[in-house]
């Protein structure tokens, strides 16, 4: 039985996540159109589901760095944007999509109940909801209130169709300024004394750079979300460098690359591409998760 049997293409929500998680498990990050489209290509041509998700600093990059972002607003037009474009393309690539945003502190709060407003008013209208998930990660904060706001949150979110990540425990490294790269390994993420019931969907933050070996372990021990921003990032960054490289006395002049109009913008787009299908294969065709702005 193939995904296609279990879930529809296109963005998905409510229980066709859950269905989706059930059969595979995988996670990455994009930073604009250009490279969610990338990652949708890669996606159609090994034919697996995947995930695509938004950052806050990644959004406000995506609606401009000229816009002021003081109260948010900056990173609410852009994920909203992105998650439009997202839904506009996804169905035409025939590939399942998560369509998901990531880490959200206490101090970002704004931002997610911006995205959650955007929910809403799509539901209003199309009876599912925008995105498909979004994460709260307050894990600065004493446990008890961090699992309090999340249940707060989650009571919003339930009738909506929307699925709610929530980190519980310590954040291994550094992520959107909070940083406990000194933290003792020992006590890092979630700890088995704080899971409450089950199915219980794992994900591996910062995955990039993980061999082989240590992907197949994740995933065999209950991984369904797989985040490989950097990796992917540089992939992306790999094809321009090149081409630029062979060719930058084609570059030298505004009249651009003889060889098409297009060849310029598409090679960083091939690499990614390329980069996203191991990435698949690495994972056994779970759900990869590609930031789609993510600074």
């Amino acid at each position: 039985m193939g995904v296609l049997d279990i879930v529809p293409v296109g963005v998905l929500t409510g229980d066709n996540v859950r269905k989706l998680f059930d059969y595979a498990k995988e996670n990455k990050n994009v930073t604009s159109s250009s490279t969610a489209n990338a990652v949708l290509e890669a996606a159609r041509d090994i034919k697996s589901p995947i995930i695509l998700q938004v950052s806050q600093g990644g959004s406000a990059y995506y609606a401009g760095k000229g816009l002021a972002n003081d109260k948010q607003q900056a990173s609410i037009l852009g994920a909203v944007a992105a998650a439009h474009h997202i839904r506009t393309v996804a169905k035409a690539y025939g590939v399942p999509v998560v369509l998901h945003s990531d880490h959200c502190a206490h101090k970002l709060l704004p931002w997610f109940d911006g995205m959650l407003a955007a929910d809403e008013a799509y539901f209003k209208e199309h009876q599912e909801p925008l995105f498909s998930s979004h994460m709260l990660d307050l894990s600065e904060e004493l446990k008890e209130e961090n699992i309090a706001t999340c249940v707060k949150y989650f009571k919003r979110m339930a009738p909506l169709g929307i699925w709610l990540e929530m980190e519980i425990g310590i954040t291994g490294g550094e992520e959107d300024g909070v940083d406990n790269t000194g933290v003792d390994n020992a006590s890092l993420y979630t700890q088995p004394e704080d899971i409450y019931d089950k199915p219980l969907y794992l994900v591996f933050h910062g995955g990039s750079g993980s061999t082989k070996e240590e992907i197949r372990t994740a995933v065999e021990n209950g991984v369904v979300k797989m985040n490989v921003d950097t990796d992917t990032q540089f992939a992306y960054l790999a094809g321009i460098r090149d081409f630029i490289s062979k060719k930058k006395d084609y570059l030298l002049t505004q009249v651009g690359n003889p060889e098409g109009a297009d060849k310029p913008n598409k090679k960083g787009e091939k690499t990614l591409s390329a980069r996203v299908k191991e990435a698949c294969s690495d994972l056994g065709n779970v759900i990869i998760d590609l930031n789609i702005i993510r600074l």
